[in-house]
């Protein structure tokens, strides 16, 4: 993690997102010191959160809608304490919290960073209000500045690699800023829009239908001296096709056709555990969706809008990707199929649009060791019981996606803008 957090995938098509392509530029090529580059990454990163957050009023940032989602108030907090913690905490002489309570308000899951307000819990948090999250994100950006200005080139050089986990964590929070309120915004009886007029990107359908993955061993993994999480490591071989994939994301004409047939209400097509989720959720189309005068309408960034069958299909849990899939003979890519495919670029709309259901366990790789301290907490203790995404969605920040990114998500989890391309094993 010694470089600019560069993407070997295209730039993700992102209508709510202005983020330069590249946070760090290369020292050597832009003329500019470490410091400098620094300081403007930080400075790119923290105004993209205070510019998605600027359409939403003082009670849309408090409310917390569910306790898989957070409030947009604290996703603005919580990035901040971690430069606060990890930074300016552990490596600013005489740096003195803004306030001594917010470590524990605004601490998510790091364990060993101390105790922490409950998550379920987060919509509670009427104070501190929005102006004082403001002033404490002021107070820490100048702070950064002031030490990232001041600091020797030995401290940036050891520094940088946590200012890069930094840096994609907030862009991280920000694309969760979005789907947390939209669905907030979907639970408003009078849907509002986060930003009116916005539409879903256009897929592409360029070229043949599918793509055939000959049999062969291929490196899986981020090999690039570039930014990676540690979940994108080792670099391993493994085994893929022969397989198909399909080219195009699965659009909402081919859903509309799944619920006709009676998609949610067959329980041959669906892993037990999910059609218990479709049961007690009452499921009978993707999530956002509602019936208004007979007709499909989706709730978006843009507000309630008519669903458009052209449409990639998005808002949908791995139970519902892997029951459309055996409704269509097909199944789920792995995510090492995937990559392999995406890599050499045959895959339309591999990012910028939704996340795709993989077939694939989180699970670590061969060899994986977390890092070391608190950080080490960061993706490695949740490889268990979730299964693995693979591309980005509109709601990614530009310069946050590359081929081996791993997100990932439990199966019954929806209000991500997720989605699913469909394979077939060549027999």
């Amino acid at each position: 993690m010694t470089k600019a957090a560069t993407t070997a995938a295209p730039a993700p098509r992102s209508p709510v997102s202005g983020l330069s392509p590249s946070p760090f530029l290369d020292e050597g090529a832009s003329g500019r010191s470490l410091a400098a580059s620094l300081i403007e990454a930080f400075r790119t990163v923290r105004d993209e959160t205070e510019r998605r957050a600027a359409p939403l009023s003082a009670e849309d940032q408090t409310v917390q809608s569910m306790p898989d989602a957070s409030p947009a108030k604290w996703h603005r907090a919580h990035t901040t304490w971690f430069f606060e913690q990890f930074l300016l905490g552990e490596h600013c002489k005489g740096y003195v919290p803004f306030h001594p309570d917010y470590a524990y308000l605004f601490n998510s899951y790091y364990v060993s960073a101390g105790p922490r307000h409950a998550r379920n819990q987060r919509g509670l948090l009427t104070r501190p209000g929005v102006e004082d999250v403001a002033a404490y994100r002021r107070h820490v950006d100048a702070a950064m500045v002031r030490f990232l200005a001041s600091a020797d080139d030995a401290t940036l050089g050891r520094i940088a690699p946590l200012m890069e986990v930094g840096l994609n964590h907030e862009q991280q929070h920000q694309e969760l800023m979005l789907t947390d309120i939209l669905h907030v915004f979907a639970h408003n009886p009078i849907p509002p829009a986060y930003q009116p007029g916005w539409t879903f990107p256009a897929p592409r359908r360029d070229g043949a239908a599918e793509v055939a993955l000959t049999e062969g061993i291929h490196s899986i993994g981020h090999a690039p001296d570039t930014f990676h999480f540690d979940n994108e490591r080792p670099v391993h071989r493994a085994l893929v096709g022969p397989v198909k994939l399909a080219r195009n994301l699965v659009t909402n004409r081919e859903w509309l056709a799944f619920m006709a047939d009676g998609g949610y209400r067959t329980p041959t097509l669906w892993l037990m555990d999910g059609f218990a989720a479709v049961t007690s959720e009452e499921w009978d189309a993707p999530g956002h969706w509602r019936q208004v005068d007979g007709a499909w309408h989706i709730m978006t960034l843009g507000g309630l809008q008519p669903v458009d069958p052209d449409a990639p299909v998005c808002h949908v849990s791995y139970y519902e990707a892997d029951a459309f899939a055996r409704w269509a003979g097909k199944h789920l890519p792995t995510e090492m199929e995937w990559e392999v495919a995406a890599r050499a670029g045959q895959l339309n709309d591999a990012f910028g649009i939704v996340w795709q259901w993989t077939r694939s366990a989180y699970a670590p790789y061969p060899g994986y060791r977390a890092i070391e301290g608190a950080l080490g907490e960061y993706n490695g203790k949740f490889m268990v019981n979730q299964l693995v995404l693979r591309g980005s969605s509109l709601a990614t920040p530009e310069g946050h996606s590359r081929v081996t990114y791993r997100n990932f998500f439990y199966p019954h989890h929806r209000w991500q803008f997720t989605g699913l391309r469909l394979a077939d094993y060549v027999v």
